[in-house]
């Protein structure tokens, strides 16, 4: 009976956190998420953040952080709130592959990211040479580490724009079933308590 009379509210925004080490091109992807443009970009020191309109009435908050190794230290601050991840991975950056990998993994620990989404963007397709998305997959055990979760890995191009549209579409689908779940979570519980 309280289920029937409960009134879900409509998702209508969603937290999403995108990091990836520097050079990555994390910056450049926001902006042409945001304003369809490639912009010349500098090295976030900080972050940066934006709202992406992906569905009529439906907005992603993406939060942009810094790739550095003394951002990486303050990940975890942005963890709490996610939503989803959006990870990007320079697939053209065979050396720094390890590295990433690592850090990857470091965020998928944490507490805060247990069963939220993630996207992982292999990036720079355009560059000779670089890892597809199957063999990003394989490399950075997807499998493995995200089986408690919706994942996806779409190759990508942020300077064309190839590979964003569909990006932007799995991670909106994940994000509010994601959602979704985590309200009838906690109308569940706000029933079961007295």
């Amino acid at each position: 009976m309280g289920l029937q009379s409960t009134k879900h509210s409509k998702v209508k925004q969603a937290n999403i956190l995108m990091l990836g080490l520097d050079s990555a091109g994390k910056s450049t992807l926001l902006y042409k998420f945001r304003y369809n443009d490639a912009f010349l970009t500098m090295p976030t020191i900080g972050f940066n953040v934006d709202m992406i309109e992906t569905e009529k009435d439906f907005t992603l908050t993406v939060w942009d952080v810094g790739g550095q190794e003394k951002m990486r230290q303050v990940w975890c601050r942005f963890l709490e709130d996610a939503d989803g991840l959006l990870y990007v991975v320079d697939s053209s950056d065979k050396q720094r592959l390890e590295e990433s990998k690592k850090e990857f993994e470091l965020v998928l620990k944490n507490e805060g990211m247990k069963s939220i989404p993630v996207v992982v963007l292999a990036n720079k397709q355009d560059v000779p040479g670089a890892l597809n998305a199957e063999e990003i997959t394989r490399r950075f055990h997807m499998k493995k580490y995200c089986s408690n979760r919706n994942w996806y890995v779409q190759p990508c191009c942020a300077v064309t724009g190839e590979g964003l549209s569909g990006a932007l579409r799995t991670l909106t689908a994940f994000t509010k079933q994601y959602r979704r779940s985590k309200e009838t979570l906690t109308v569940f519980k706000e029933i079961k308590t007295p």
